[in-house]
C-alpha cells in the first residue's frame, strides 16, 4: 500500500474520530442547556482556563525537547514544538496516545534524521514524564490538602498522608537512580535506559507544571459553579487522568464527566466540562490537524520534487 495513501487515510480517520468524538460528548444535553451552562462561566475565567492551557501545551513542548535530548539529537525548539503540539492536540482527542501521538511524532521526527529506535525512545520518554508529573502532583494534593484528598480517593486522611509520601518517594527515587544508574533499567520485561540525573529532575518539573496547568484550567471553569479548591479539583483530575491513561478512553470522555460531577453536582457541571472540553481538547484540535496536513503537502511535494529530479 502507498505510504501516501496510508498518511490522507490517517489524516482523514483523525479528523473523523474527531467528530464522533465531538457528537459523542455533547449529544447527551440539549443545545439549550449547554449555552445557559457555558454563558455562567465570566469571560474573566474563560480567558484565564484558556492562558493555562497555552502554558500547558508550552510545558508539553518541553517534554519533546528533553526527549529529544535524551536520545542524543540537536533539534531547533521551533521543530521540536511543532512535532510536540501537532502530535499531542491529535492524540489527546483520539486516545491511546503511544500510538496516536507516536504515529505523528513519527512523520515529524523521521523527516528530521531520527531513527526509528530513537523515535520510540522519545515516546517512551514523554511517557515516562507523565507519569512522574502524575505522581509528583498526586503525592502533593495528599500532603497539602489530605482533608480534600481523602473523601476522593477513599482514604482516610492519614491514607492520603501516606500515598502521598509515597507518590513523592516515587518520583524522587526515580531522580536518585537516574542519578546512580548508568545504562538500562529492567523491570521485569520492561527495559528503559536511564536519562542524566539532569533531565530526570527536568522530567519531574516539567511533568508536574504540565498537570498544575491543566487543573488550574479546570478550576477556573468550575469555580463558576461552586467553589471547590484548587487541590480538591487537582486531586480530582489528577485520579481521573490515571483512570483514563489505564482504560485509555479517548480524551477520557465519561471519566472527565464523571469527575465534575462528583465536584459539582450534574446539573452544574455541564457549562465547566463543555467549556474545558472545548479550551483543551477541541480548540487544539483543528490546529493540530491543519499543522499536519501543512507538513503532509510539504512532504509529498518534495518527493515529487526528488521523483522528478531522479527520472531527469
Amino acid at each position: 500500500m502507498p505510504k501516501k495513501f496510508i498518511a490522507r487515510l490517517f489524516i482523514f480517520a483523525a479528523i473523523g474520530v474527531a467528530a464522533w468524538l465531538i457528537y459523542r460528548t455533547l449529544r447527551q444535553y440539549t443545545l439549550e442547556e449547554i449555552v445557559r451552562s457555558v454563558l455562567q462561566i465570566p469571560v474573566a475565567h474563560l480567558a484565564a482556563g484558556t492562558g493555562f492551557v497555552v502554558l500547558s501545551y508550552l510545558c508539553l513542548t518541553l517534554f519533546d525537547t528533553l526527549a529529544v535530548r535524551y536520545v542524543g539529537h540537536k533539534l531547533p525548539y521551533r521543530q521540536v514544538a511543532l512535532a510536540s503540539f501537532t502530535s499531542l492536540s491529535i492524540g489527546h482527542n483520539v486516545g491511546v496516545a503511544a500510538l496516536s501521538s507516536g504515529a505523528v511524532r513519527y512523520r515529524f521526527y523521521s523527516r528530521w534524521g531520527l531513527s526509528v529506535e530513537q523515535i520510540a525512545k522519545i515516546i517512551l520518554f514523554c511517557g515516562v514524564t507523565v507519569g512522574v508529573g502524575l505522581l509528583t502532583l498526586a503525592g502533593l494534593c495528599c500532603l497539602i490538602m489530605p482533608e480534600s484528598a481523602a473523601p476522593i480517593i477513599g482514604l482516610s486522611e492519614g491514607g492520603a498522608r501516606l500515598l502521598g509520601i509515597t507518590c513523592l518517594a516515587a518520583s524522587a527515587g526515580y531522580v536518585v537512580l537516574a542519578g546512580f544508574i548508568r545504562g538500562s533499567l529492567r523491570l521485569f520485561r520492561w527495559s528503559f535506559e536511564m536519562p542524566p540525573l539532569q533531565i530526570a529532575a527536568g522530567q519531574v518539573l516539567v511533568g508536574t507544571a504540565n498537570f498544575l496547568c491543566v487543573s488550574a484550567c479546570l478550576h477556573q471553569l468550575v469555580l463558576a459553579f461552586g467553589t471547590p479548591g484548587f487541590f480538591e479539583t487537582a486531586t480530582a483530575y489528577v485520579g481521573a487522568n490515571l483512570t483514563a491513561l489505564v482504560s485509555h478512553v479517548p480524551g477520557g470522555i465519561g471519566v472527565l464527566e464523571a469527575t465534575i460531577a462528583f465536584l459539582l453536582g450534574q446539573s452544574a457541571s455541564i457549562g465547566a466540562l463543555v467549556a474545558f472540553r472545548a479550551i483543551y481538547f477541541f480548540l487544539p484540535l483543528p490546529l493540530g490537524l491543519i499543522s499536519l496536513s501543512i507538513a503532509e503537502v510539504r512532504r509529498w511535494d518534495s518527493a515529487r520534487s526528488l521523483d522528478s529530479k531522479a527520472k531527469s
